[in-house]
């Protein structure tokens, strides 16, 4: 490949878990069918669809299974991407809380409950799927091949941990209920394919850029937990970002493939020391943790190659700073460290599955809980629970037990605005344009249409360009025929 993409165009999708309980005992809950279409009754009202594109720019809609979903707009680096993501549990949550006075205001008091999480009770999952553009001469399977090692063991330094209890059918059978440092990692069966709910790769390879096809590639995620700690999901998308950094630019990384992707994930997620020992394709044999310390070695040394050609050549940008990337290989560095030693006190603040394990140890120590206990079933899924003020996770971040990478400010300035560096930008000016004029148009990721008087269509193939003196005329003729109409 010989160039890695240093300004790179990303994107999360996540699936949030729902119900809503009513202050009623008698009155049975709603279930995800229910409350979900409730939900989304301003958005119905708003757009006349649960399908839509946010101010930001992003998607909101209801996918497969009554899941409220959330892709954030196109984003080009960790922080910008952060925001954008958080941006999504303010939309969702601001959602539940009208919801909750509807009901009120009909006699039907309840709680809405928004998890960003990945499984639910009773063993089903929902993702967090990460997109990251590569360029169209990487061969995705080559790639992917190359990846998986660091995938596989990524839920070292970046799972949201879980209380797990063994499903009927499920991968969990094998093992009986403990804990685990990743959720996502019983329901991925296959390394790479072009499915997504059938058979749940860790990585899907279906063909949809987004983008100019003959220029890019869309790498599509779909192992990653849904993180709740900023420190975590920065983490997440830096360290991949890195790896496939050093992919693209022949970066000479050992070669890991494993002899069995799918009972390795399983059991290395039932490992918090990391020490699982993997079977390689070629016969050797090594840990997760080595293997994470190969990569994390290997970005190290990455790093100064990498500003190196940035002072070097002028075309080449990168939208995250230098520190950033350094930021992130220092926090990956202490989390290697802290699951080596077993003292996680440099990283029991940054890290979801440390952090979650800590609570849970606390309220075992103090009641004797066992592992499978429901309560601590019950603290588990509280940590997810978005509501600020209410969520555990949101609790103990306002304790200072979690540290920060954003801030309250910055989530709030993505809420409305589109990212201003990329194509998201030139979408949400549009949108904003066709509201205020109350325009009938359409938009998905790389069209902008009006639909009236004359049908008028601009397509945006390349993620990066955040002008277009074509849309500047599509917003113009938007204001010259409002609601569509003649002038």
């Amino acid at each position: 490949m010989g160039e890695a993409l240093l300004r790179r165009i990303k994107g999360i999708e996540t699936e949030y878990g729902i119900s809503c309980l009513f202050d009623d005992p008698s009155r049975k809950p709603w279930g995800p069918d229910d409350i979900a279409r409730y939900v989304f009754r301003p958005v119905v009202a708003e757009y006349a669809s649960s399908n839509v594109f946010t101010r930001n720019a992003a998607r909101l809609y209801l996918d497969v299974g009554s899941h409220p979903e959330y892709a954030t707009a196109e984003c080009d680096s960790i922080t910008q991407l952060l925001n954008y993501e958080r941006s999504g549990d303010v939309i969702l949550n601001d959602l539940a809380v009208q919801a909750e006075q509807q009901l009120a205001k009909q006699g039907m008091p309840a709680k809405v409950f928004l998890f960003k999480n990945n499984v639910d009770s009773q063993g089903n999952s929902y993702g967090c799927h990460e997109n990251y553009l590569v360029s169209r001469s990487a061969v995705l399977r080559t790639l992917g091949r190359q990846l998986m090692p660091f995938l596989i063991t990524r839920q070292l330094i970046v799972g949201a941990g879980l209380v797990y209890r063994p499903f009927l059918g499920s991968a969990s059978t094998k093992y009986g209920a403990g804990y685990c440092v990743s959720q996502r990692a019983d329901h991925v069966w296959e390394g790479v394919s072009s499915a997504t709910t059938r058979s749940r790769p860790i990585i899907n390879t279906r063909d949809e850029p987004h983008a100019d096809s003959n220029l890019y590639r869309r790498l599509h995620v779909i192992v990653g937990d849904s993180n709740m700690a900023e420190p975590t999901f920065a983490l997440k998308i830096g360290a991949t970002e890195l790896v496939l950094e050093m992919i693209e630019a022949d970066v000479a990384l050992p070669d890991l493939e494993l002899a069995d992707d799918i009972e390795s994930i399983r059991e290395i997620a039932r490992d918090t020391t990391g020490g699982t020992v993997v079977r390689l394709r070629d016969g050797r044999t090594i840990t997760a943790l080595e293997i994470q310390r190969t990569f994390h070695t290997a970005a190290k040394d990455w790093l100064g190659q990498r500003q190196d050609r940035l002072v070097s050549r002028t075309d080449l940008v990168s939208a995250t700073p230098q520190r950033e990337f350094e930021r992130v290989v220092e926090l990956w560095g202490r989390v290697l460290d802290a699951i080596e030693t077993g003292d996680f006190s440099a990283v029991d603040k940054d890290i979801d599955w440390i952090i979650k394990r800590q609570l849970l140890q606390r309220y075992q120590d103090r009641f004797g809980f066992e592992i499978d206990h429901p309560k601590l079933a019950q603290i588990d899924l509280a940590y997810h629970d978005i509501r600020p003020g209410r969520g555990l996770y949101s609790v103990l971040l306002n304790r200072g037990l979690i540290n920060r990478w954003t801030t309250d400010e910055a989530i709030a300035e993505s809420v409305d605005t589109p990212p201003a560096s990329t194509r998201a930008h030139l979408r949400g000016r549009f949108l904003s344009a066709a509201l205020e004029h109350q325009a009938p148009t359409t938009v998905d990721w790389t069209r902008l249409k009006v639909n009236r008087p004359e049908p008028k269509v601009v397509e945006l193939v390349d993620p990066f360009a955040a002008v277009d003196e074509r849309v500047d005329e599509l917003i113009a003729y938007l204001a010259a025929h409002p609601r569509g109409e003649m002038p």
